[in-house]
């Protein structure tokens, strides 16, 4: 299984939703694509954030499409279930733990709400088909994936992120990953300390 856990790159990810909310706002429906989403623990993490910042009724509107190629066949049910032992989620700030999480069993596994999975559609999903899960995607978070790609295959799949992004739309990427300079016309970044980008 990939290794990743909830919070992972917390920086990151609230600078993401800071931008992300009022760019959202009054949208009827706002599309997320998380590509190399694993067994979940980001787009939860994404999830929880969103649901700190917004109001229950444009929470609603949120739909998180989770991808990932997912050799082990196992991060669909993982995903569909949010259940998880008690061991992955100490990373998780206390109040937000108790806010989000809930007992499921004697085995020290936990819950994450009805609300929050509801939120989550997991995909299994190459990303080198170039095959997008939607268009008029808000944002698309695509971190621990394209350093596995040749420089070829990261434009070809950064065009693809570029062509199902509403305009204006964020792209996010692992704070090593570049944006290859072919590619520089189509974006501009949103901050210094990180790899987001608005299309432009």
């Amino acid at each position: 299984m990939a290794f990743t856990y909830f919070f992972r790159d917390s920086q990151t990810l609230d600078i993401i939703v800071k931008h992300l909310v009022p760019f959202v706002s009054g949208k009827q429906k706002i599309k997320i694509w998380d590509a190399g989403c694993a067994s979940g623990q980001e787009p939860y993490t994404l999830a929880i954030l969103l649901a700190e910042e917004m109001n229950p009724f444009a929470l609603k509107n949120v739909k998180i499409y989770a991808t990932d190629l997912d050799i082990s066949n196992q991060f669909g049910e993982i995903i569909r279930t949010g259940i998880y032992p008690y061991q992955e989620l100490q990373r998780i700030p206390k109040d937000l733990f108790e806010k989000y999480f809930i007992k499921y069993d004697n085995e020290h596994n936990f819950q994450i709400s009805k609300e929050l999975r509801h939120m989550i559609s997991f995909k299994r999903e190459d990303l080198l088909t170039l095959q997008p899960v939607d268009n008029d995607i808000s944002l698309v978070l695509c971190k621990n994936v394209l350093l596995h790609q040749t420089p070829a295959q990261r434009v070809d799949i950064i065009k693809m992120f570029y062509n199902t992004l509403s305009k204006g739309g964020f792209l996010a990427m692992e704070h090593t990953q570049k944006l290859p300079d072919e590619l520089r016309n189509l974006f501009e970044p949103v901050v210094s300390n990180a790899q987001i980008y608005k299309k432009l």
